[in-house]
């Protein structure tokens, strides 16, 4: 059976379809934001949103983050995701991934979809038995894997970046980082973070991975509703988008706002609030992008993996620190310059 796939309208993006198969309990959209530099690429994203309206909501945002995403990392894809609304636990079958991997194939390789929350490589290799525009796998000879290790490094990076352009130091021993968030990517910028003698305070709504930290880490826990208000140098978010709003910026005691989510921030305004609190935000667009760096030598069948994405990392530091060092000329939040930086690198140039 093929799922029903069903355009919608939109004066924002190029492409937007909702994806729905009853026979295997699927519903989920697909979004493509931007082929001005490539294909779309972004990863599929499968979360129990409260309703359709949510889903899709988050689906245009994180789309539109991967295009600048792309653009900032300096690769040649566009923007593009995918949400499947469900519990990834419980309600992720072989049926429904492969039904969701026939409605991209129609996308005649438009979008390449690559694992993101609640999907693995091994979930990946199931779309890959019926459509040829997913990245992210295990194995084959352009597979690049889990892209998570990659996205801390790049996350690490940049937290070492915002702070020695905060304090002019980049030695974090004993700097205490909030994190908020222990999935994969979460995970392994705690461990880079420990090794570098960072002092940790994590949440996440997996108790058990709370507990794992707190044993392999020597971390303290708090409850997830906690994790604004307490004291750190710097704050974390590696969980969902819009956390940074006119609720926690308020109850924030950091010096820096550095981490992996996607649309951390609910709004511009929010960005200038941070400002004027002098809490240095680094665009998130560009401190994760080391993930789809990673998958990027996949789809683009890179043979030197391990240089393009170190060169990719290094330049993506670089890029970094001038949007800093912009921001802190002009006295404005640095979101404003992240975003007129790669707006500037997705502008053809005059002949």
């Amino acid at each position: 059976m093929t799922a029903t796939i069903t355009p919608v309208a939109t004066s924002t993006h190029e492409e937007i379809y909702r994806v729905e198969d009853a026979s295997v309990g699927l519903t989920g959209f697909i979004a493509v934001h931007s082929t001005l530099l490539g294909p779309a690429a972004g990863g599929l994203r499968m979360r129990p949103y409260t309703s359709a309206e949510e889903a899709l909501t988050d689906v245009k945002r994180l789309s539109e983050g991967m295009t600048y995403k792309n653009a900032a990392a300096g690769l040649a894809l566009g923007g593009g995701k995918a949400v499947i609304i469900g519990d990834p636990a419980t309600q992720k079958t072989p049926e429904l991934l492969r039904a969701f991997a026939r409605a991209i194939d129609s996308l005649d390789g438009r979008y390449i979809t690559a694992e993101d929350m609640g999907m693995s490589p091994e979930d990946m290799a199931i779309l890959a038995e019926e459509t040829t525009s997913v990245a992210g796998l295990a194995d084959g000879e352009y597979a690049s894997g889990d892209p998570s290790p990659i996205t801390a490094r790049g996350i690490f990076n940049a937290i070492r970046t915002a702070w020695e352009h905060k304090t002019g130091q980049i030695d974090l021993t004993d700097r205490v980082v909030s994190v908020q968030g222990l999935g994969h990517v979460g995970w392994y910028l705690c461990d880079f973070l420990n090794k570098a003698g960072a002092k940790l305070i994590v949440t996440d709504v997996n108790t058990a991975q709370v507990t794992r930290a707190v044993e392999a880490f020597g971390a303290t826990a708090v409850a997830p509703d906690e994790i604004y208000a307490v004291e750190a140098d710097i704050f974390a978010p590696c969980a969902i988008g819009g956390i940074l709003n006119s609720d926690t910026i308020p109850q924030l005691k950091v010096t820096l706002v550095a981490g992996g989510a996607n649309n951390q921030l609910a709004s511009s305004e929010d960005a200038t609030a941070l400002h004027q609190r002098g809490i240095l935000y680094a665009p998130d667009f560009v401190a994760n992008g080391g993930g789809i760096i990673n998958v990027a030598t996949e789809i683009q069948k890179i043979g030197n993996r391990n240089s393009f994405v170190a060169d990719r990392l290094e330049a993506l530091e670089v890029t970094m620190a001038a949007i800093l060092a912009q921001a802190a000329a002009d006295d404005v939040s640095p979101d404003a310059v992240a975003i007129a930086t790669v707006q500037a690198k997705m502008t053809p140039k005059a002949a």
